[in-house]
């Protein structure tokens, strides 16, 4: 499917699913996954067992949730604890200790960097974020962000940890299309006016590699000729 097709939050959905992915991965060791289904849902809303949220804005605006069970939740931290060299019975067993909620926050603030770094590197947008807001519920909670008057579209995705855990990503976002006014530059390839400055500032040539052999065929055509 060509970029073009896809809306502007299904796209930042993806691009938060690989932030949640590299951080949860890098920091325990273990795989996770995630449904290739993204759901469109009406509201999103903090859930049991363990909940998180983060509100952004800026260029673009939205809020962002992580919702685990206990036992997504217990997996995701005692990894990460045994992962940093932690002793065993150091390592908290109860999902709803403050050890478990603060590390679930650690985790959410590190996502909403990465994606928003992804975002900005990607599309040239910035936003800034507040700090993440974990707690352990027993009943949903739905959320909502006060500024975003226009409809905001709501997507929420399925994680799955190395035991086969589940844990969720919700997010909203304003109602927003990223549309691209000039395409991407090919890494490593110049730039017309890069050129030109090259030129410029050298005060002669500067000829890739099929420019020059273009060169060297016109000056041999041209001695073939006697012309040179």
């Amino acid at each position: 499917m060509q970029e073009q097709s896809i809306r502007t939050v299904d796209k930042v959905a993806k691009i938060f699913c690989c932030a949640v992915k590299e951080v949860i991965e890098a920091s325990t060791g273990m795989t996770v996954s995630y449904a290739p289904t993204f759901q469109d849902v009406p509201s999103i809303s903090l859930k049991p067992d363990l909940g998180g949220f983060i509100q952004f804005s800026g260029d673009y605006s939205g809020l962002f949730i992580m919702n685990f069970s206990k036992e997504a939740s217990i997996e995701i931290y005692s990894k990460a604890m045994s992962f940093m060299g932690l002793p065993e019975d150091e390592i908290s067993k109860d999902a709803d200790s403050d050890e478990v909620v603060n590390y679930v926050g650690e985790i959410m603030n590190q996502v909403i960097g990465k994606a928003r770094q992804k975002i900005e590197a990607k599309y040239g947008l910035s936003a800034n974020n507040n700090q993440p807001k974990a707690i352990t519920i027993s009943s949903a909670i739905t959320l909502s962000v006060a500024t975003m008057l226009d409809k905001p579209e709501c997507r929420k995705i399925a994680f799955r940890t190395g035991e086969t855990n589940p844990f969720y990503v919700e997010m909203s976002l304003e109602k927003t299309e990223f549309i691209r006014l000039e395409p991407r530059e090919v890494e490593g390839e110049k730039g017309i006016q890069e050129h030109v400055d090259d030129v410029l500032e050298k005060g002669q040539e500067v000829e890739g590699p099929a420019e020059k052999k273009e060169t060297e065929d016109v000056q041999s055509l041209m001695a073939e000729l006697g012309l040179d």
